[in-house]
């Protein structure tokens, strides 16, 4: 496909994101103006992280008056997984495209984006994801901003329902890819049991949500990619 033609299949297979981001980031921006942040400055911090864990641990932060120095360690650790995903997808781009369209590409990475551009078949065009990225920012900006200027004009039971929408995005990602590979099957069970362990297991449940999420991508895909080694075609070796 040409370019125009891989910008519109982005956004085509941005929307529910958008959609998504638009609910998660709604109960953000209640939570930010209970913070005492504006709808500008919430709706700018929305903009330049597009992260939801990040956001709020910052939001937790900020309302407990830490310094600049803790604010940005809890974010190189809560957010550190996007380096990793930012590589994987760098393996899926062209090796000749410009370093400008590989930063570019690495702002937009996030849970679901990635979720998205790591399962579409053949070679990544930077133009899919420049697509993916105007469907999914605005949504994640706009409903934080919405989220500030309604305040705490809706109901608790309201608010904690809509941070279910999230759970729904990832599902919505690795379900139908998981009912075609086998191989991604075990990998997200796999990961789900991991998880499991590191959140009741005495010794290990203390670490950090971000290392968590770190420990645990690297030693599913490391096992997933030793085990179950892709040809050049894409398919699994046996």
């Amino acid at each position: 496909m040409d370019r125009l033609s891989e910008y519109k299949s982005g956004i085509k297979d941005g929307i529910p994101i958008f959609l998504g981001y638009l609910a998660v980031s709604f109960a953000f921006g209640i939570q930010a103006s209970k913070a005492g942040l504006t709808a500008f400055q919430a709706g700018l911090m929305s903009a330049v992280n597009v992260t939801s864990a990040g956001q709020f641990a910052a939001l937790t932060a900020i309302a407990a008056g830490a310094s600049w120095l803790e604010l940005a360690f809890t974010q190189l650790v809560i957010n550190l997984r996007y380096m990793l995903m930012s590589c994987a997808l760098s393996q899926k781009l062209d090796p000749k495209a410009p370093f400008m369209h590989r930063f570019l590409v690495a702002f937009g990475v996030t849970d679901e984006i990635f979720g998205v551009s790591v399962t579409k078949k053949g070679s990544l065009s930077p133009y899919f994801s420049y697509g993916l990225m105007s469907a999914a920012i605005p949504g994640w900006v706009l409903g934080t901003v919405l989220g500030v200027i309604s305040g705490n004009f809706l109901p608790q039971m309201v608010i904690n329902s809509l941070g279910i929408a999230i759970y729904g995005m990832f599902i919505a990602v690795i379900i139908p890819e998981a009912k075609k590979d086998k191989v991604v099957l075990g990998v997200v069970v796999s990961s789900m049991l991991l998880s499991c362990g590191f959140y009741y297991l005495p010794f290990i449940k203390n670490i950090s949500e971000g290392f968590k999420i770190i420990i645990i991508t690297i030693v599913i895909s490391a096992a997933a990619a030793i085990m179950f080694p892709v040809k050049e075609d894409g398919k699994n070796e046996d």
